[in-house]
Order: C-alpha cells, then sequence, then structure tokens
C-alpha cells in the first residue's frame, strides 16, 4: 500500500495544509480516508477528482467530510462521461449530513452522484482491500479505520479520545495514524481528543510498528506533539504533512 497525506491540520485547515484526508492506494484502486474543508483541491496534485474508487469517512465533522460537497460538484457537472455512482462509507446520516450541508433537499440529496452506505458491523471489501471500523469517543458517531491489503495494515485513527477500541483496531499494524489534537500538560476537555503522549501511549499499547502523528490544530505545536509521542513509544515516530508519502 502507498499512504499520501493529502491534509493534516487538525480541527479546521492551517496556512501550510488542508484539513484531514489521506489516499490509500494498491492495485490501482484508490480510496480516500476524510475529505475535509480545504482537501479537494490538494487532492488534486496527487490524482484527478473521477479517479477515487471510494470514500470513508471517519466521522461528520467539517473538517473531515464537508469537501465532499465540492466532489459531488464535480461528479455531476464537470466534464466527462457519465461515473457510476461513487462509494461514500461512513456513518449514520452521512447522506442526510452532506445533503444538507450543500443546501439540498435530502431526497434525493446527492444520491445519483454518491451510493451512501453505512459501515458493518463486520469488515467489508473495497477492490483489494480489507476494512474494518471501529467505533472510537468523539462527539457523534465515530470510528478509527483498519485498511489491511497484501498482509500490510495501515490504521486511522479518525478524531478520538483515549479508547481501548482504538488499541483494539490498531493490533499489530504497521503505520497508526494517530491524532494528537491536544498539547501535552494541559487541562484539556474529556472525549474529544488525545496528545501526543497518549497516541504514543495507544501505539505502543497495540504493538504497531511504527506511528505518524497527524491532526495538530494550526495552533498547536506538531514538534512538541511528536516529541511527545516518542517518549511514550518505542518505535520510530514521524509527523504528518501535507504531501508526505508512505509506501507500507
Amino acid at each position: 500500500m502507498r499512504l499520501t497525506v493529502v491534509g493534516c491540520s487538525g480541527s479546521l485547515p492551517g496556512p501550510e495544509s488542508a484539513a484531514s484526508c489521506y489516499l490509500v492506494e494498491a492495485a490501482g484502486v484508490r480510496l480516500v480516508l476524510d475529505l475535509g474543508n480545504g482537501a479537494l483541491g490538494a487532492l488534486q496534485n496527487h490524482i484527478s477528482l473521477g479517479d477515487p474508487d471510494a470514500v470513508l469517512l471517519s466521522h461528520l465533522h467539517p473538517d473531515h467530510c464537508l469537501d465532499l460537497c465540492g466532489l459531488y460538484v464535480a461528479r455531476r457537472y464537470g466534464p466527462g462521461d457519465a461515473r457510476t455512482r461513487l462509494p461514500v462509507w461512513g456513518p449514520p446520516g452521512t447522506a442526510d449530513r452532506i445533503a444538507n450541508a450543500y443546501g439540498l433537499p435530502v431526497d434525493p440529496g446527492m444520491a445519483e452522484e454518491f451510493d451512501f452506505r453505512p459501515y458493518p458491523d463486520a469488515g467489508f471489501e473495497v477492490g483489494p482491500f480489507r476494512i474494518r471500523a471501529a467505533p472510537v469517543v468523539h462527539p457523534g458517531p465515530a470510528f478509527g479505520l483498519r485498511v489491511e491489503h497484501a498482509g500490510r495494515v495501515l490504521v486511522y485513527s479518525g478524531d478520538t479520545a483515549p479508547c481501548a477500541s482504538l488499541v483494539g483496531l490498531a493490533r499489530g499494524a504497521d503505520v497508526l495514524v494517530c491524532e494528537a489534537g491536544f498539547p501535552d500538560g494541559m487541562d484539556n476537555p474529556p472525549g474529544l481528543h488525545m496528545t501526543g503522549t497518549e497516541a504514543g501511549e495507544h501505539a505502543q499499547a497495540a504493538g504497531v510498528r511504527s506511528l505518524i502523528v497527524t491532526h495538530v490544530p494550526p495552533w498547536g505545536d506538531p514538534a512538541s506533539a511528536r516529541t511527545h509521542a516518542a517518549r511514550a513509544f518505542d518505535g520510530p515516530v514521524e509527523l504528518a504533512r501535507s504531501g508526505l508519502v508512505v509506501d507500507i
């Protein structure tokens, strides 16, 4: 698998990165994990708008899903031959949430362009990928995602507070892309995000091979988040940045 960080800024786009978006490719199939605000423009540096084979949304906050509205415009009005409906996996209510964001009636909403599908309890397949979604702790339904191909495993935390379900989902993964939206050493509110230390602790508990720290907001300190994560995790720790490419 190849992972490309399209956008990694936490909570909103920053001056150097769009909000959350990750491109995963293998055997000619392309998955887009999250499509936050600002990400659609950056995505076009890597693939064309007609290239994604599926979009997987971790949850329905704007910094993880809102640029699906722009992709709707491209698929409905852009040049090219008629396309099949693009599968969009996400939490319950995804179709209504995105229709409301664009100001469309929920029926039909964007159903002519996208094939909205809720995450099943069991795993599912998209092309050569085996995918499993697990609930994590964040306001509204939110999921971490485990993507497997040819014996390799990528896990994406989405947005989450510390939780055992992420440890279970990430068990033995080659790469864990884990959020660190809160700074260490502060009295952070519960049930929202993790710190760099907590990201490292989850990676250590899950026994992953490597950790990529992401989702630091524009007012945060990414280097500090990485430093704290590395103190809690024995393996290599990298900081997400727009344009980072990792072969897994």
